[in-house]
């Protein structure tokens, strides 16, 4: 004569499982959501500040300046590049660079490029050996306007998965790009 097997207990186990797993995958939504919204409140900061600049000089000092803070960030610099001629600003000032240097620079990726690393990008000037994730935005402009990069730094180490922060950062630099372009081109 056969036996009846029970499969209340393993049935019961693998929904308490699932459950976990859906709470788990919930709370990460939620974390998610809150670092995002967090993100895009940061990013209006920033873009509002570069809007009410009044001149290049100004804007300059905004990027520079106050978007470490907007944005949470320990350095902030742009490198800017037209026909033979390259600068560098950051919270130390503006230097003149090599404009390859920057072509290369944004020569090996588009839009963005979020990345952790062991130093930062040499257009950080002194502020490189502190950086230990960055987000490098390419800026593109039609000449006679410069075009180039937007380099953003932090000291701890980051990891950068999410395609929204991406875009984010890619509008941060698109609104840079047509604050410069208002300025040197009005």
């Amino acid at each position: 004569m056969g036996s009846v097997i029970s499969f209340e207990n393993h049935a019961l186990a693998n929904l308490r499982a699932r459950v976990a797993a859906a709470e788990e995958a919930n709370q990460d939504l939620i974390a998610f959501a809150r670092g995002h919204s967090g993100a895009v409140a940061s990013i209006h900061a920033a873009v509002l500040a570069a809007i009410e600049a009044e001149g290049l000089d100004h804007l300059i000092h905004v990027v520079t300046q106050e978007w470490p803070q907007l944005l949470g960030l320990d350095a902030v610099a742009v490198a800017l590049y037209a026909g033979e001629m390259g600068v560098r600003a950051d919270a130390s000032g503006l230097q003149f660079v090599d404009p390859r240097l920057i072509e290369k620079s944004v020569a090996a990726f588009d839009g963005v490029l979020l990345r952790g690393v062991g130093r930062g990008h040499p257009l950080f000037g002194p502020a490189c050996e502190l950086i230990r994730a960055e987000a490098l935005i390419r800026l593109t402009s039609e000449p006679p306007l410069p075009s180039g990069l937007l380099a953003l730094g932090q000291r701890n180490p980051q990891s950068f998965d999410t395609r929204h922060g991406s875009e984010l950062l890619i509008f941060l630099g698109r609104v840079l790009t047509r604050c410069m372009g208002r300025w040197l081109n009005p």
